[in-house]
């Protein structure tokens, strides 16, 4: 009985095997009997290597799917193969990288490619940036920054394929300096009688080429409108922005003093001239020593086109006029030329004129230097006689001088007079050369005579 038993079994089994369609799992044709019966319990699915479709066939949207199979190249899903599963170039991979067809006819995981996308930049402060393609895995980013800003960092970033975008957020830095313009360089003439001239001129123009603001302005060098010297003067500005940047410009001011040829000094005189002696309208005047008049103009004055006014003057000795009928005459041909020190005694043998004559021929240098001219009044009424250097006076003009003058011809007595004809000094006894010239010093010389003396004291020596 137990041989027959088994036959029945295996016969069932053939049968039911062959309702199920091949990789499915399930009945092929549908019972259409009411008939409630026990249908007996499978044991598992008959495994079959050799099926060339076990589980369903692998199909990865925006991806790949690399099989291999016992049975060869050709089959892709029968039982025990083996699939690797790759995404496409900016797609990821979720899941499983690896399944296997498996004896329940499925596969031993699941898979799916997701498109890789970075997440949005952020905007940059003073710039922008381009996308080659948006947030995709391989989009190339290019920073780029506003006019006078410069990117600092990583100028490009590229999607990677983790979803990350490669290197750092960068910045736009002001990295330009300003524009800066200074005026233009300029030449002045110094004023007459000057070496100097005042020049002004306009700010420099400035500008930043990233925000505008301008911070800071710094010049170096004198201000507009300042007095400059003779020469060139560099003016420099140096502006700052508010990053710190600079920019620096300069430009030249120059100023010129025209100037006329040195004058010659005419023989037995001198010349003093204002400002530096021959510059733009600096006056030169001419001056004799004692004993010399000028003949030609008093003054010349340097003009604008570096030539002197008017001719050279010279120096020619005094002539004195001693055949004038009054005082007045015979004292106005000194007038601004020489002092007049006149020398009174009743008698050329008195001993105070013999001393005063004799202090005086020894300091004739002296007398010269400081225009003292000395006339002499001697003697008494009819011998009386009247001289200067070597002239005689009149005996009418004696007179006139000593009633003008104040004179007395009874005793010894001076009396000095200035440039202008006016009293200045009297004496009643011999004095001192040094004492005269202490007082002509204090009192009656300019300071330009005074200097001059000092100047040719060695002469007198």
């Amino acid at each position: 009985m137990e041989p027959s038993i088994t036959i029945l079994l295996f016969a069932f089994t053939k049968l039911a095997s062959s309702l199920y369609y091949e990789g499915s799992g399930h009945s092929y044709g549908e019972i259409q009997s009411n008939e409630v019966y026990v249908e007996p319990r499978p044991l598992g699915p008959l495994l079959n290597y050799r099926a060339p479709r076990w589980c369903y066939d692998l199909h990865i949207s925006d991806g790949e799917a690399t099989c291999y199979s016992p049975l060869g190249g050709s089959y892709r899903s029968s039982l025990g193969t083996r699939c690797r599963l790759s995404c496409d170039q900016g797609f990821r991979l979720i899941g499983q990288n690896s399944v296997q067809c498996l004896s329940n006819r499925r596969w031993s995981g699941i898979g799916h490619c997701r498109r890789i996308q970075c997440h949005v930049l952020p905007p940059i402060f003073y710039g922008s940036y381009q996308c080659s393609a948006g947030v995709s895995e391989g989009s190339r980013c290019d920073y780029s920054c506003a006019p006078g800003y410069v990117v600092e960092g990583d100028r490009s970033r590229i999607c990677m394929e983790d979803g990350q975008w490669s290197g750092g957020e960068p910045v736009c830095v002001d990295l330009d300096p300003p524009k800066i313009q200074c005026p233009v360089s300029r030449m002045k003439v110094a004023e007459p009688e000057k070496l100097t001239a005042r020049i002004f001129w306009g700010n420099p123009k400035v500008k930043d080429s990233a925000d505008g603001v301008i911070t800071r302005v710094f010049l170096r060098g004198p201000e507009p409108g300042s007095e400059l010297p003779e020469g060139e003067h560099v003016i420099r500005y140096t502006a700052y922005d508010r990053a710190h940047n600079r920019a620096s410009c300069k430009f030249i001011v120059k100023v010129q003093v025209r100037r006329c040829p040195d004058l010659t000094p005419p023989l037995h005189g001198y010349i003093t001239c204002t400002a530096a002696g021959n510059n733009y309208g600096a006056t030169c005047e001419y001056h004799c020593e004692g004993g010399y008049e000028r003949q030609g103009p008093a003054a010349r004055v340097c003009q604008f086109s570096q030539n002197w006014a008017g001719t050279p003057a010279t120096c020619t000795p005094m002539l004195i006029n001693v055949n004038v009928n009054s005082a007045a005459g015979f004292i106005d041909q000194f007038f601004e030329k020489q002092r007049l020190l006149f020398i009174s005694s009743p008698s050329s043998s008195d001993r105070y004129y013999r001393m005063q004559t004799t202090a005086l021929q020894s300091a004739s240098c002296g007398l010269e230097q400081r225009h003292v001219l000395l006339v002499e009044l001697v003697g008494e009424s009819p011998r009386e006689v009247g001289r200067v250097r070597n002239q005689q006076l009149s005996k009418e003009l004696i007179e006139e001088l000593r009633q003008a003058l104040h004179i007395s011809r009874s005793y010894f007595n001076m009396v000095l007079i200035d440039k202008h004809g006016v009293d200045r000094d009297r004496y009643m006894d011999p004095t001192t050369s040094e004492d005269i010239f202490l007082f002509i010093d204090t009192y009656l010389l300019s300071p330009r005579e005074l200097s001059q003396v000092e100047l040719n004291k060695e002469n007198c020596e």
